[in-house]
């Protein structure tokens, strides 16, 4: 990684990927989209259109391709965990750099160890990101929050690499935290997450009703969630949790949700499931959330 100019290929250019490499485009680095033909095709034509109120109305060009052909400083992997396993194919390990860092922008906390298994263990970086960002065609971009903010983590990551990425970053726009402890940045998310998606979800609700109409059962959830997080040894905050919660507009939908109202796949296991399953690796008793779990399946088979 050079200081002034990263290489970076985008895996997933939709609502966070597309906004990542515009910004990055813009910022003067060179960027290249991983994507289906179709896809790819548009974005080598036209580039990749931005409407945002804090980074401004703007078009960038990226570089596009099916697969990943040249070492990279950076992959961002910005797809669904529902489409990961898919999307990988187009990031073959011999099209990586000695030095590439892989940062999934993925919901959930299990996605680094199966990347880890399958690429150089010491270059995933995950990331978190809060953002609220819609692809709505191929290389347009809306980003609808007034915000971007990345948190950037890898225990066995070398601080300088995570400092570089940061670093352009966050000067093409995002504010950008490089912070320590995997497992508590991971989990700090899921935390939020968890009680929000599968409530929306369940009850097919916006957060404000959540909170009011079902205010016992997201409290018992954030609690169990809770739990788990600090079974598994990271912090666990639920009356902060809540406070956040009651500081959201009343019409906000998760991404879960948005994705049941549309027919698309759900990151259920990802979300829900994986905190079953660190439930039952600690021992920790979450009833409410085994439920909700197993009634959003049944909902949306």
């Amino acid at each position: 990684m050079t200081k002034n100019s990263l290489s970076v290929a985008v895996l997933g250019p939709g609502g966070v990927g597309g906004l990542l490499a515009a910004l990055l485009s813009r910022a003067g680095h060179q960027v290249t989209c991983l994507a289906g033909e179709e896809t790819a095709a548009a974005l080598r034509a036209d580039g990749i259109r931005v409407g945002s109120t804090p980074f401004g109305d703007f078009t960038a060009p990226v570089a596009a391709d099916t697969a990943l052909r040249a070492p990279v400083d950076a992959v961002l992997i910005t797809v669904k965990h529902t489409a990961l396993d898919a999307a990988l194919t187009r990031v073959p390990a011999s099209a990586l750099g000695t030095d590439t860092l892989l940062v999934p922008f993925l919901n959930g906390v299990e996605h680094p160890a199966a990347l880890r298994a399958r690429y150089r263990p010491d270059r995933i970086a995950p990331a978190v990101v809060r953002v609220e960002s819609t692809r709505v065609a191929p290389g347009v971009i809306e980003h609808g929050s007034g915000f971007a903010e990345i948190d950037l983590t890898g225990d066995a990551v070398p601080r300088p690499r995570l400092d570089a990425l940061a670093r352009a970053l966050e000067e093409a726009g995002p504010t950008v935290r490089v912070l320590p402890d995997e497992t508590a940045v991971l989990w700090a998310k899921m935390a939020f997450l968890a009680p929000l998606a599968l409530l929306t979800t369940r009850h097919g609700l916006p957060l404000g009703e959540i909170r009011t109409r079902h205010r016992e059962e997201l409290t018992a959830l954030v609690e169990e969630t809770a739990a788990v997080s600090r079974a598994c040894g990271a912090p666990a905050d639920p009356a902060g949790a809540m406070a956040r919660y009651d500081s959201f507009a009343p019409g906000t939908k998760s991404s879960m949700q948005r994705d049941a109202e549309a027919g698309r796949p759900l990151e259920l296991d990802a979300i829900g499931g994986a905190l079953l399953r660190a439930a039952e690796r600690h021992g920790v008793a979450v009833p409410v959330a085994t439920r909700l779990v197993r009634e959003v399946a049944a909902a949306t088979r």
